[in-house]
């Protein structure tokens, strides 16, 4: 449907549609850029205040996998207000409030419309000088690729709907949570190729666009994964998500071997919610970003794989 769309001409356009990436960017003089993102969704947890922090770090994030700073940020609220108390919303936006914050960003307003169930989300300005965006498309042969979080929300909320697994669960909320900031300021002390975040398409889906947008192949240690505790029992139960089948129904260049299990294949495709960062970095600066990352307290942060040569965005997990 959006190929349909005519693509951007004007020539301060940086980052426009034509990859697939987290944010525009679009440049408004020789030092200075902005980057415009916008997500919202539904609940994935009962705690209003808990939702609205959730919906704020998934949102900030696309910022921060551009390698920028965000600013401002405007309130995306559908709301029920036959069904709810109207303090349910004041919870939610105080959530959002507190990650915004956070961020060291300002909510300057929002819009607000009447709806049959709860929906949350921002539209978010940041800057970054227009030599310095990351972008999903710069990945080159022989970089390795660090993740800094864990994989398994969408498994893991799957299993609390039925009240299993909650301690995984709980975990996965604190997750969802933090905010991507701290990773990004770590990595922009090293030549970062490309960039992009895990959300709703998966590690696949995100590695994929990743893949496709810089013309290169790539491989995957499917051991090397870091999983959100439980993640994996809950996946073996087949507590999955229907994004994930979605995903894997979609992701026609990845190739699993053999030795790999069910589960780890499903949590590659689980749709993940206000995930971490992957970069795509040289192989000589990988392990101290990885070493850097972790004393920073993201201590999940982990190199995952590596980018084997050019391709058409090809995936590999082994």
């Amino acid at each position: 449907m959006l190929r349909q769309l005519p693509k951007p001409t004007d020539p301060n356009v940086i980052v426009g549609i034509d990859t697939a990436d987290d944010a525009g960017v679009y440049k408004l003089s020789d030092e200075v850029a902005l980057i415009q993102t916008v997500d919202f969704f539904t609940p994935m947890v009962d705690d209003p205040y808990t939702f609205g922090q959730i919906a704020a770090a998934n949102s900030l994030s696309d910022v921060y996998a551009m390698g920028g700073k965000p600013l401002t940020a405007l309130n995306i609220v559908g709301f029920p207000l036959g069904c709810l108390d109207g303090q349910v919303l004041a919870d939610i936006l105080s959530g959002g409030y507190n990650k915004v914050s956070e961020a060291g960003a300002v909510i300057v307003g929002g819009h607000t419309v009447e709806d049959k169930e709860p929906k949350y989300g921002l539209s978010v300005t940041g800057v970054i000088h227009p030599s310095k965006v990351w972008t999903n498309a710069g990945a080159k042969p022989g970089d390795h690729l660090v993740l800094t979080k864990a994989l398994g929300t969408g498994i893991l909320v799957t299993a609390a709907k039925a009240d299993m697994f909650l301690h995984g669960f709980a975990v996965a909320i604190e997750s969802m949570k933090a905010l991507n900031k701290k990773a990004a300021e770590v990595l922009r002390g090293f030549e970062v190729h490309a960039c992009t975040d895990i959300t709703g398409f998966g590690l696949l889906g995100h590695l994929s666009e990743m893949a496709s947008a810089s013309r290169v192949q790539v491989s995957v240690s499917s051991q090397a994964l870091p999983l959100l505790p439980e993640a994996a029992e809950a996946a073996g139960m087949g507590l999955i998500p229907g994004g994930a089948y979605n995903n894997r129904e979609y992701l026609s260049k990845v190739v699993f071997d053999e030795h790999v299990p069910e589960n780890i294949r499903d949590i590659c495709f689980d749709p993940q919610t206000s995930g971490g960062l992957l970069a795509s970095l040289p192989p000589e600066q990988a392990e101290a970003a990885v070493s850097a990352l972790r004393s920073a307290g993201i201590a999940c942060a982990v190199i995952i794989g590596q980018v084997k040569g050019e391709g058409e965005g090809e995936i590999h997990v082994y």
